[in-house]
Parts: structure tokens; sequence; C-alpha cells
């Protein structure tokens, strides 16, 4: 029989130890990682701690039919993501699902709530002229004199200055009645005819020109002449004390339209408003914070600070107001199409940044502010499903899946245990190991990446088991053809090794590619199992590799197992072994006497 190969194969087999020793130091130092930064138990996910998973549905906007596309799909998830670490929520998952959707998971605790009202909020930000406002509707006929229909001053509603000038803006307070509807009327009918000539701009006063240039085509006149009628159409019929009125107000109106409006006064009422092109817009915001004013009655508000070109932008739309007469004067503040605030204006703001102050409490002036902050959505979303899931609920499906793995780990060591024997020691002891190292590093993933376990990773865990448990199994029966042939333990183990390597390594590898294609593939809680998969298919190398084979190498020079105990597994005479192999010297030829 061969020996063992010499050189540094044999020093290796020689040395078992330290393979031992080796992983026995990785097991210690990842423990101790856990425990040092306090998370000693694996992220749960939604469906196994509760909470809220939210899928929302990305609709193209009028005039944008391409707008959904994959990069504006992971800008809106990277928005989505820092909306909700924002408030605090920073365990919550958000990843596309197919082309179109979006999968937001809110872990259950005293943020989700609000995470999962500002989470698909568009927060499109444009500053826009007041062509015309009144009180809508049941509110309008509420109204005790002509003052109650006015705009809300900068004092009694949400309103935006700079600093430099809050005096003059606090001088605004004693606005005049806001015009009549049918003097509104005209003036909305001028604004858009001189917004609709070649040579107006987006942001030129609404009451700059009164006519169209005399450049103007007859086809250019009649299209002004229809959208006036259709906008005057649009603002009479406008009745904002209705919900879904106000939720359809100015729906499709592109930034460089005239558009109406809706917006609620300090007084609780609802306004309408005609509503100019935009002259700045949420992208020109630099940066966003909630405050509270300490030395004034404004209470919370939100400070704003403009880019280099936003401040220019709103330093020209403020400069050109403040030269009209009430209500154009004003600018309104439109946050997804509903007005936040309406001030008028006095002078030019120059100073590169604003505030919104009003009626704010600290959630309303912190959201608003955060949404700013983070900046708009690429596209809008529909709210397509919303699916809780109780604590308790979750606690139910993580105890019937833990029952699930203990009753498939036991039928693993009952088999390993009736078949192997004495062997089976050395298979739950990988199994052991490998089973701590999985807990270990799920927990550090956890924090480190923002794993979660849920429960298709729970069942990617249990199958697991049968995968590197059919590792021993490939090591143990190439041991016994070994023994089978007639070769003792020692060699046998050595022999058998290189070849069951090959098979565990090519059995794993398919494991594993099959877990990166399913991975990524798939999204949502099957990339989860896949993740486990994967994961576990790759401790099962290392395991076998530094536990199994070293751990074998150092029984197989125990007396049991070495003289083929009845229980070791490894009876020479249960195996129906050849008789043992031996070496036989090949006969010296003959020697010819009669030469002699």
């Amino acid at each position: 029989m061969a020996a063992p190969k010499k050189g540094r194969s044999a020093s290796a087999q020689s040395r078992p130890g330290r393979s031992l020793a080796l992983i026995l130091i990785a097991i210690v130092a990842l423990t101790g990682g856990m425990f040092l930064s306090g998370h000693t138990t694996p992220r749960l996910g939604i469906d196994l701690a509760g909470g809220t998973s939210i899928t929302l549905t990305a609709k193209n906007e009028p005039g944008q039919p391409n707008a959904i596309n994959k990069t504006n799909m992971d800008t809106a998830v990277d928005i989505m993501n820092r909306r909700v670490n924002g408030l605090g929520v920073s365990e919550a998952e958000v990843q596309t699902q197919g082309s179109k959707n979006i999968i937001v998971n809110i872990p259950k605790g005293t943020n989700s709530e609000q995470a999962r009202e500002q989470v698909g909020t568009t927060a499109k930000l444009y500053f826009r002229p007041v062509l015309a406002t009144e009180v809508s509707g049941a509110d309008a006929s509420a109204s005790p004199s002509p003052s109650a229909s006015s705009s809300a001053s900068s004092s009694s509603s949400p309103s935006a200055s700079s600093s430099a000038s809050q005096e003059a803006t606090d001088k605004a307070t004693s606005a005049t009645p806001s015009a009549t509807a049918t003097s509104q009327g005209r003036a909305v009918t001028d604004a858009l005819k001189a917004d609709s000539t070649p040579s107006a701009t987006t942001s030129a006063s609404p009451s700059d020109s009164a006519a169209p240039s005399d450049s103007a085509t007859p086809s250019a006149t009649e299209s002004v002449d229809a959208a006036t009628a259709k906008l005057q159409a649009d603002y009479t019929a406008l009745d904002c004390t209705d919900k879904a009125a106000r939720a359809t107000a100015g729906e499709g109106a592109k930034p460089t339209d005239s558009t109406v409006a809706c917006g609620q006064n300090s007084s609780g009422q609802w306004q309408k408003y005609v509503l100019g092109p935009a002259a700045v817009s949420g992208t020109d915001i630099k940066s966003a914070d909630a405050v509270f004013d300490t030395q004034g009655a404004a209470g919370w508000k939100v400070t704003m600070d403009f880019t280099s070109g936003g401040s220019k932008k709103f330093a020209d739309i403020t400069g050109q107001l403040a030269q009209n007469t009430t209500p154009q004067n004003q600018f309104a503040i439109v946050l997804d199409g509903e007005v936040v605030s309406d001030p008028f204006v006095s002078q030019a703001l120059t100073g590169g940044s604003a505030e919104i102050s009003g009626t704010f409490d600290q959630t309303e002036a912190q959201d608003l502010a955060n949404m700013l902050k983070y900046g708009a959505l690429p596209l809008s979303f529909t709210e397509s499903s919303v699916t809780t899931v109780t604590a308790a609920l979750g606690g139910e499906q993580l105890h019937a899946g833990l029952i699930a793995g203990a009753i498939g780990l036991a039928l693993v060591v009952i088999y390993l245990v009736v078949y192997y024997r004495g062997l089976s020691i050395i298979a739950i002891a990988s199994l052991l190991v490998s089973a701590v190292l999985t807990y270990v590093i799920m927990s550090l993933l956890g924090p480190t990446i923002g794993f979660a376990l849920n429960l298709p990773a729970v069942c990617g865990a249990i199958v697991a088991i049968g995968i590197t448990a059919d590792s021993f199994i490939v090591f143990f029966e190439r041991i016994r053809d070994e023994i089978r042939e007639g070769r003792s333990l020692r060699p046998a183990v050595e022999r058998a090794w290189p070849r069951a390597r090959r098979t565990i390594l090519v059995s794993d590898f398919v494991s594993f590619l099959a877990a990166a294609v399913l991975f990524i593939v798939t999204v949502g809680k099957v990339q989860g199992f896949a993740f486990t998969l994967g994961l576990t298919t790759l401790l099962d190398v290392v395991v076998v590799f530094f536990f199994t084979k070293p751990l074998m190498t150092i029984l197989a020079r125990r007396q049991f197992f070495a003289s083929g105990h009845t229980w070791s597994g490894l009876d020479p005479k249960r195996l129906g072994a050849k008789p043992p192999l031996r070496r036989t010297r090949r006969p010296s030829a003959p020697v010819d006497t009669k030469e002699a």
C-alpha cells in the first residue's frame, strides 16, 4: 500500500490541530465582536418582528411617457431611504420590485406611521406667483365680512421671508381684500396672455404685460385664449372644501403652465388660487430645517437656504412681485399641488434664505423640512397595497420556523447516529460549529449591511442543514470505500479526502450558483432565502475543510476508530471489507546451475 505523499501535504496531515485552532479562534473573535457590538440576536424582518410593508407603483406623468426608468427608480429608492432614515427608522428597507414597483418595509415602532405617510410623498415644491385667490365653496358663504375672503397675510398664515426683510414683510399684515371674481378674471386673462407671448418668461411678473405681443401668430393667440378660458372655467368650478376636488386641482400641470390650486389659511378656511408659472423649484433649495422661534411668537417654522442659482431666481421673483398690488404681490409656496403658504412681498428678498412660518406644530415643521431637505421624488407613486403584520403574528411565525428547524435537525441527527454510529460525533460537532457561525454572522450582518432574518431566510437555514450533512456523508462514504478495499483507517482517511473534496466543492458550487442567481433575479423576501442559502453554503466549505477533516484525522489515530470497533461506524466486517492489502516481494529469477 502506498504511503501518504511526503512534503507539504504530509505536513498538513500531521498537524490537523492548526486547522482546528484556527476555526475556533475565528469563532471566539466573531462571538466577541457580536457581544461588543451589542447586537446579540439577528435582526428580524417584518414577517417575524411585525411592521408594515407598502408596495408603491410608479405612474407616468402627462407629457412624460418614458419617465419610469431604472435611473429614476434608483433615485426614488435613495430618496425614500434618506427620508425614513431622517425620521430615525433606520431599520426600514426600501427596494425595487420589477420595473415599476418599490417595496418599503417599515418595522413596528414609534416612527413607522410617520414614515409611511412621508415615504411616497412626491414633495414637488414650486414658488409660483399668485394671480387671483378667494375663499372657496362653503367657507366663502360662511365668511362674515369681505375681509374674510382676502388672502391670508404673512402674520396670520404661513409666510416666507428673508431675515433681511422680516420687518418689511410684517408691515404687510394690513392687506386689502382680494379682488372680486370679475376683476380677478380680468387679471388672470391679462396675465396669461402676457405669459404666453414669445417675449414672456416664467419669472415675469403676472401684470407686466396685458396683451400679446405683435409677433404672436393667430394660432398662438387662439391657443392662449383656449388655455385662458379653460383655466377660468377650472377656477370658477373649483370647490376646495371638497376633498376629491382638492386632490385633482391642477392635476397634470407642468411647471411652466399656469394652474389652479387649493390651500388652507390660519382660520381653517379653504382658499382657491390661480397661480402663474413656477419661478423657483424645490431643486433650488440647498437645505431646510425645522426650528423653534424662541424670540418671537412664530412658534415652529421651516428655514430654507437656496443655492446660488436659486437665490437669484428668488430675488428676481420677489423683486417683481413687490411692485404689484394685492393679490399679485403674493407668491404661493406649492407642495405637491397644495398651497402651504402665500406670503405677501413688499421688497426683493436677496438674502439667499427664506422661512415658512405659521401654525405649524413640531411634527408638521419637521415633516416639511425633511421632505424639502431630502429632495423631491422624480416620479409620482400610488400606494398599491399595504400589509401590516402584528408583533404577535410575527412571533408565532418565528416560533413555527424554529420548531420546523429543530425537527429537521433532530431527524438528521437520528439518521447519522443510526447509520454512522461513532462517526455521528464528528457530524454533530460539525453541525454545531456551522450553526454557531451562521448565528453569529447573521447577528453581525444586521447592523453592518441591514440583513434581516425573515421567514424565507429561516427556510434557507433549514435547507442548509441538509446541504451541510450531505458533505459529511460524502466524506464518510469515501472513507468506507477505502476500508472496503482493505486499507486501515488512517491511510483510508487521507486517500478518501481528495476524492471527497472534489465532490463537496462541486456540489457546494452548484448550490451557491443557484443561490446567487436566485438572489439576483428575484426581489423581496425571496432574496432572504437566497442570501441565507448562499451564506450557509460558503460556511459548509469552511467547516468541512477546517473542522470536519482535521477532526477526522485526529480521531483516526484513536484506538476506538482505528481498530474498527462495532460502534465506530467503520467496522470492516460490517462493511464487507476485503482482506488487508499486503506488499508482496517479486520472486527472484531462477539461477541456471548448469552454466555454473
